[in-house]
């Protein structure tokens, strides 16, 4: 976390804390990367020649703490062992380097101070002076920060996705607030042929998973959306992600869910961060670094980082489900690896079955280790909502559900409202619906996703929740696990764009609430700022009447098409070209006149019917005419 202490304060704890016994040493590191505001700025150290299986374990009896400071501003930022710090491209497994990335949040002038400590097990404690001093402990330096030069979709234009106390996510840098539109599925996206020693570890046998004796991904289908000067390593790697996720954000999308643990009973069996599939204390150096590039591609895409932590097959995988030496440095080595990403959320786990009392000791935990105090969310079972939630509602270190559910209206308005009676708005995300062999189908067997549109994602934003993820069900293709073509579904990325741009384009949505109790319709929606604006979701047409209580003034109807968000302007075919904005290359979309222009209160008013199909789904605009 973000620490702000006294000048006086911090110089001594750059003396007795950060050099310990050493004096200062004179030796810098290796600076990289862009030396600009929001950008990610990598530190590279020259220590002891280890690897990945030597003794002293280089990632459990070695610790890299690096302090950057500006004024009074200090974050605190762990490192970890990079073998010989180009390990992506050369799948190295030894070597003396060390790696900390940093991203300021101000430009000018920054000052850097390096903690290096060994000893047992001196990773895993948050005790400044255990261990010993070694090797380039003490080295210092400064960095001269620039202002951005980025623009549009990517996340350096736009800053830190941060919790603030609201149902939506704020961009620190912009102001923007976030609404979350992407992909649930496949949850084991990082089990890639491409990355090193990624492989199914285990006969796919357990009904749900995906079909066959043995699966990875390739991402053949989106090869061809991969662009020339777009990344890849080891000559040529990574074409067919890469790609995938340029046609994600080309949708206009800004979200990806994956799993980095699938190990130990869970689904898939291809996915870890460790050197192979029976450990837990050493980490793969080259497909971490693989991952990274990934990651940071998402970053210039506008996507963000969706890292669920385990999920229900393996929540007791680690520790026995507790917050031992293995969960601790596994939570370590994401947080010193990926920490640095701008829109990044922690989710504690899929379907978790953890008990409070982890659940509290694994938000401490990561909010301990993370200096940039990322938002921590968990998702679980239907049912299961009080027991996992309602002890959770007000605890400073959680921020949110993130829901599996079918009734998503309910849910959704039901945490919205009791963590804000609880004194801690929480940010309510809809990650998955059932059931959960079905999820959402591909276009060729449910083109329009009425369902989908009608109940869960107009049902959820409605409520006023953050956003959505889509799962896909197991029993149809390209489904949770074995997806390999994000196409199989465009249709429904469209239809997610038209909801996620009416809300941009035409609400003041931070400032709106749910209000279903002021339409007659027992079926509709009603998301307003009572006395200024209202939208009224029809999920089958027809019309309402809306208390307008007291208020004589005269308001405007207008209605929107959910189905064709008319006016969105079609997509670039080049899905490496990103649209310039974050508007997704759409043009504001325009809005029609129904069987009533205008109505007044006070009192309920009839909001007449929408210009055509009058049985099929629409939105009424209503807004106090100027």
């Amino acid at each position: 976390m973000q620490r702000h202490k006294s000048t006086l304060l911090f110089t001594i704890c750059f003396i007795f804390v950060i050099f310990g016994v050493l004096p200062v040493r004179s030796e810098a590191a290796e600076v990289s990367g862009e030396l600009m505001k929001w950008h990610k700025v990598t530190l590279t150290f020259t220590g002891p020649n280890t690897s990945e299986d030597a003794e002293p374990n280089p990632f459990r009896d070695y610790r890299l703490t690096v302090t950057f400071a500006k004024g009074q501003k200090r974050y605190v930022v762990p490192g970890y062992y990079v073998a010989d710090g180009d390990a992506a491209q050369t799948s190295a497994t030894a070597g003396n380097k060390w790696r900390v990335h940093f991203v300021p949040d101000e430009t000018g002038e920054w000052v850097y101070a390096a903690s290096f400590r060994t000893g047992p097990d001196v990773a895993l404690t948050s005790d400044q002076k255990a261990g010993s001093a070694a090797a380039f402990n003490g080295a210092t330096g400064t960095l001269q920060i620039a202002a951005s030069d980025k623009s549009g979709r990517d996340h350096r234009a736009k800053g830190l996705l941060k919790y603030v106390g609201k149902r939506y996510l704020q961009f620190a840098g912009t102001g923007e607030y976030f609404l979350k539109g992407g992909a649930d599925s496949p949850e084991n996206f990082l089990g890639y042929a491409d990355f090193d020693d990624t492989f199914d570890s285990g006969a796919l046998k357990r009904k749900g998973e995906a079909a066959g004796v043995e699966f990875i991904h390739h991402y053949r289908p989106h090869v061809k959306d991969w662009r020339p000067g777009d990344p890849t390593w080891k000559n040529g790697k990574g074409k067919g992600m890469i790609g995938a996720l340029n046609y994600l954000a080309s949708k206009g999308m800004n979200s990806v869910y994956f799993i980095p643990y699938n190990i130990d009973g869970g689904d898939g069996k291809d996915v870890w961060p460790w050197t192979n599939p029976n450990e837990k204390f050493r980490f793969d150096c080259s497909k971490l670094d693989q991952w990274e590039i990934v990651f940071s591609h998402m970053d210039k895409l506008g996507l963000m980082l969706h890292i669920i932590g385990q999920e229900q097959e393996n929540d007791q995988g680690l520790d026995g489900g507790d917050l031992g030496p293995e969960r601790r440095l596994y939570y370590r080595e994401l947080v010193a690896r990926f920490g640095h990403h701008l829109a990044l959320v922690w989710n504690l786990g899929e379907e978790n079955t953890n008990t409070t009392a982890q659940h509290k000791a694994f938000c401490r935990y990561i909010k301990y280790l993370d200096p940039y105090d990322h938002p921590i969310v968990c998702h679980t079972f239907p049912g299961k909502y009080d027991e996992v939630y309602e002890p959770l509602l007000g605890y400073g270190y959680f921020n949110g559900p993130s829901l599996q559910t079918n009734d998503t209206h309910t849910q959704t308005t039901k945490w919205i409202d009791r963590s804000a009676a609880a004194g801690r708005q929480w940010f309510v995300s809809l990650d998955e619906i059932g059931p959960a062999h079905t999820g959402v189908k591909p276009d060729k067997d449910d083109y329009w996703h009425d369902e989908v549109r009608h109940k869960h994602l107009w049902g959820h934003l409605m409520a006023g929740g953050a956003g959505v993820e889509w799962y896909f069900g197991y029993k149809w293709a390209h489904n949770d696990l074995n997806c390999e073509d994000w196409r199989s579904r465009d249709h429904l990325w469209d239809l997610t764009r038209y909801a996620l741009e009416f809300f941009r384009e035409h609400l003041p949505f931070t400032e709106m609430a749910h209000h279903d109790e002021l339409t007659i319709a027992k079926d509709d929606y009603c998301f307003a700022k009572p006395g200024e604006v209202y939208a009224i979701y029809l999920p089958i047409g027809g019309t309402t009447s809306l208390d307008l209580g007291d208020n004589s003034a005269t308001f405007t109807v207008q209605w929107y098409n959910p189905r064709r968000g008319e006016g969105i302007l079609p997509l670039s075919p080049t899905a490496g070209k990103m649209p310039a904005g974050p508007k997704a290359g759409t043009a504001s979309p325009p809005l029609q006149t129904g069987t009533k222009a205008t109505i007044a209160g006070p009192g309920s008013a009839a909001i007449g019917r929408p210009p055509s199909d009058t049985n099929k789904d629409w939105v009424a605009l209503i807004r106090v005419q100027d």
